[in-house]
């Protein structure tokens, strides 16, 4: 079976390949199908940025579509970055940028606690919406550690592994990330989904 991912981020792509590969799912880009479509992220909630991103891209190109809505809630931030997570700080931050302007703005605040939340929508042309949620606990880092990952990792710390997300092999995130819940229990719907397909 053949997704496409409505996204154009390739480390996104190339997480999503590495654990639906199991499932002999196939995961390409909108470029590999020939679609470019820019959604408006209007949604207030992951649920519903995930939903419409998945339905335009599956539109677009008439194959089931996958879409990932992720971010990053600070408590002591009352929740944000949350659905702004890649948006934060506004247009011309990078990745880099946006966890700096994270950092600064957690000066002096405590708790420290946060967590990331995805959430998985696929998209079928029949109509069908499968949805599934991942969350992982952590903490804001006092400064960022690790090469690895993307986005916030190298500032979202988890204090039972002593590292940073970025810090993790790309094996070892996937098995406790937020990402790799939501696939995992979306693995198991879709699993249920196709077995009632016949």
């Amino acid at each position: 079976m053949k997704l496409v991912l409505a996204s154009k981020n390739p480390k996104k792509l190339a997480e999503m390949n590495r654990i639906l590969s199991q499932l002999g799912i196939e995961v390409c880009s909108e470029a590999e199908v020939g679609v470019d479509v820019e959604v408006e992220e209007t949604g207030t909630t992951f649920e519903e940025n995930s939903f419409l991103k998945a339905k335009a891209v599956m539109e677009a190109s008439g194959l089931p579509a996958i879409a990932d809505d992720s971010g990053l809630c600070v408590d002591a931030l009352n929740g944000a970055p949350g659905v702004y997570s890649a948006r934060y700080g506004g247009e011309g931050l990078d990745d880099e940028g946006r966890y700096r302007l994270l950092l600064e703005n957690m000066r002096g605040q405590s708790p420290r606690t946060a967590h990331f939340v995805s959430v998985i929508t696929c998209a079928f042309p029949d109509g069908t919406v499968l949805t599934a949620r991942g969350e992982c606990n952590g903490t804001i880092a006092f400064a960022p550690m690790g090469e690895g990952g993307f986005g916030y990792d190298p500032v979202f710390f988890l204090p039972e592994r002593k590292k940073t997300f970025a810090q993790l092999s790309p094996e070892e995130k996937n098995t406790i990330s937020h990402r790799g819940k939501a696939l995992e229990q979306f693995e198991q719907i879709l699993q249920n989904y196709l077995s009632q397909q016949g």
